[in-house]
């Protein structure tokens, strides 16, 4: 059975499209038959993480062909077992797909199944619908954050809009439940400040048959984390509060999948147009991906509902990882600063570059709270 991996991230910039890559070799060298799709539709650069030229056909072509072959923009790639779909960033209006095109393009992925082992699918930033379904079409979708707050809140967001989604889909119109998040969007107490488990209270003495339904239908989406950009072992604690907002305003389950440092060797494997567990194996973000896609291929299939003690594992085993991580990152600029590959030079460049990161992160994060503090206020 094909096993379907959408990753998204609630904002742009935190690594999404390089996750996707380069989990796609590693599982591809592991054995495994892997197609890449990029479905970032409008903004599509995953061939350039792949090392490959502008692709001359893509999705687009696919979606705007009255007789559309899949063959076309199936290419295969340079690492055995894995191909790759490119998406469309010259076609007008493909960040924006019409219900029947995404249900044209869900069709022909699920297609792929019968030589395929595994789909991962590079979705769009945002909650636009087509990639909330997108992101739906596994229980087991990940999500890509860095420790920003700015990129945390979004990566809730994402999720939050993720679950409305999902009962949008398994409430039928006409329904009781249907009705009532409908009331709930109109009133304005929609999305952006309704508390789920109220909700679903609520919706479970209006109309029992749709609760039951959504239960059975959330009981198996188990979506997954992963934290990049990371500079320190604090920072992987942030999840947490992904994982705490989750539980008690979303009512879903969050597992943590792992963590990755911050490493200007991606920006060197981009400009040689390699992904990065090609270009450095045994670089620190290249084993925090291998480590990933190893827990992917260990993983049960989409059925298995997780238990808070496997969630807790999962979380512990994370912050492990960020310590183990941080340890070997220091010596390997140890080892750097004493072949004279890296010289004090580089190190102090670095250095003023994360500070100037850090004051940004500041200014995002007072801006943040000048805005809930007059939200609060009104």
């Amino acid at each position: 059975m094909m096993r379907i991996i959408p990753i998204a991230s609630g904002k742009g910039g935190v690594g999404k499209s390089l996750v996707a890559a380069n989990l796609a070799v590693a599982l591809a060298q592991a054995g495994q038959r892997v197609v890449l799709a990029d479905l970032d539709l409008g903004a599509s650069n995953l061939h350039l993480v792949l090392g490959y030229q502008s692709p001359a056909k893509g999705i687009g072509t696919l979606l705007n062909n009255p007789k559309p072959d899949f063959s076309q923009v199936i290419s295969k790639t340079d690492v055995r077992g894995l191909r790759f779909i490119p998406g469309d960033q010259e076609i007008p209006g493909m960040a924006n797909l019409k219900s029947y095109q995404r249900n044209v393009l869900v069709r022909r992925l699920l297609s792929l199944e019968p030589d395929t082992d595994i789909l991962i699918l590079d979705l769009g930033a945002g909650t636009h619908q087509s990639i909330l379904d997108f992101f739906l079409l596994s229980g087991k979708g990940i999500v890509v954050s860095s420790p920003a707050v700015t990129a945390t809140l979004n990566a809730y967001v994402f999720l939050k809009n993720t679950v409305f989604r999902l009962m949008y889909t398994v409430f039928k119109k006409g329904t009781g439940a249907y009705n009532y998040l409908e009331k709930m969007r109109k009133d304005g107490s929609g999305s952006q400040h309704l508390y789920i488990p109220n909700l679903l209270a609520e919706v479970h003495k209006i109309d029992p048959e749709s609760h039951k339904k959504y239960a059975d239908a959330v009981a198996h989406f188990n979506p997954r984390l992963i934290m990049n950009m990371i500079e320190d072992p604090k920072d992987a604690d942030v999840a947490m509060k992904i994982r705490r907002s989750c539980e008690e305003y979303l009512d879903i389950k969050v597992e943590h999948l792992g963590v990755m440092y911050r490493d200007s060797i991606q920006d060197i494997a981009l400009a040689s147009r390699l992904p990065v567990v090609l270009y450095k194996p045994q670089s620190v973000i290249a084993q925090a991906i291998y480590r990933i896609a190893d827990k992917i291929r260990e993983s049960e299939d989409d059925e298995f509902t997780l238990t808070d003690e496997h969630i807790d594992d999962s979380f512990q085993e994370a912050s492990l990882e960020a310590e183990i991580d941080f340890e070997n990152k220091m010596e390997y600029v140890e080892e750097l600063l004493h072949t004279g590959a890296l010289t004090q030079g580089d190190l102090l460049e670095t250095v003023k570059s994360q500070q100037l990161e850090i004051t940004k992160l500041k200014k995002e994060n007072n801006f943040l709270k000048y805005k809930l503090s007059q939200g609060f206020k009104t």
